[in-house]
């Protein structure tokens, strides 16, 4: 009995041997594999312009890295709130890419439950570092920050406390900055198919270059400058990108959804001093503001244009052919009339 106890123990100590020195291999295993088999990588993006920019640096996509879309139901950036489905499928991604600004404050508790030692993680504000700007009150704007401002020093202090604009997508030229950031964390991830990534990109900011170049030459010779929103406007970086100027009932990341009486005339007024045929508003809008700001015009007989902020495009929009590069093609068409 002694000798049968005995045995048991030490087949017992060497199975217990053998488990641990199999988890040893796995850990010391090249990463991207777990022991013999590959391991899927995954990736999260929370906006449609990252989750396409990923789609076209994979390409063929050689290691099937499943890609998500994290605010896939239609709801922007600033209104999103994460479910406990999204924190778990963050907590288990290899990689996570985030806008990075004052919407995105809950990412750093997103993050604390991440499982996984080897996460990647790009915020494109910070990835663009100087070429980042803070969102703007320009005339006539409804100023948010100024009723919480002291007495007599509202001008000074409401522009430091000013946040980061966070639309850095709507820039063409920070997109080819952006997805060769993104292209350079994947080839790290996967660097088995570093090339096909690096070529990919290549192609694609090719192709960014040339729609680049479609609405320099659309700007720099058009009759008119400026843009006039009825909404608001998260289009600083396109605008500032080609010279253009504007007038907008609010600024980009504004919660307020009622203009002010005299904000309505003041914007009424430019459209009139500045003969515009086109009153601006963002898609999903329902265009109310643009629609009062043309009645109290002088001719009344401006055309309501929409430009696409891609702030909620979903992956069945996707599905349904739109990409990053298309919606920037259709925005060009849009100016084109808009700047006549």
């Amino acid at each position: 009995m002694k000798k049968i106890f005995a045995f048991i123990t030490i087949l017992i100590g060497s199975l217990c041997f053998v488990a641990c020195a199999n988890k040893n291999v796995q850990v010391e295993a090249k990463e991207g594999t777990i022991g013999s088999e590959p391991h899927q990588y995954k990736i999260v993006a929370t906006t449609f312009p990252q989750y396409d920019w990923v789609k076209n640096i994979l390409g063929e996509n050689p290691s099937k890295i499943e890609l998500s879309l994290l605010l896939d139901s239609g709801i922007d950036l600033h209104n999103y709130q994460p479910t406990a489905d999204d924190i778990m499928k963050i907590a288990g991604c290899d990689m996570f890419i985030y806008v990075g600004g004052e919407s995105d404050k809950w990412v750093e508790g997103a993050l604390s439950h991440s499982t996984n030692p080897n996460l990647r993680v790009i915020n494109l504000i910070e990835a663009l570092g100087e070429n980042v700007k803070h969102e703007e009150v320009v005339e006539g704007m409804e100023d948010e920050h100024e009723e919480h401002d002291e007495d007599g020093e509202h001008e000074e202090n409401h522009h430091n406390e000013l946040e980061y604009d966070e639309h850095v997508w709507l820039s063409i030229k920070n997109a080819k900055i952006l997805a060769q950031e993104i292209c350079d964390k994947i080839c790290d991830m996967d660097k088995m198919n570093e090339i096909e990534y690096i070529t990919n990109t290549q192609k694609y900011i090719t192709k960014l270059d040339e729609l680049d170049s479609k609405y320099i030459e659309l700007t720099k010779n058009a009759a008119v400058k400026t843009l006039l929103f009825g909404d608001r406007f998260p289009f600083r970086y396109m605008v500032d990108d080609y010279g253009l100027s504007y007038y907008a009932a609010f600024s980009g990341c504004s919660a307020e959804t009622e203009a002010s009486f005299e904000t309505i005339i003041f914007l009424a007024k430019k459209v009139d001093e500045l003969g515009l045929k086109n009153i601006m508003k963002i898609e999903g809008s329902n265009g109310r503001i643009a629609e009062t700001i043309k009645t109290n015009t002088k001719e009344k007989n401006q055309e309501i244009l929409t430009l696409n902020s891609m702030q909620g495009t979903t992956s069945k929009d996707a599905q349904a052919g739109s990409t990053y590069i298309s919606i920037m093609e259709d925005n060009l068409d849009v100016l084109t009339k808009a700047l006549e």
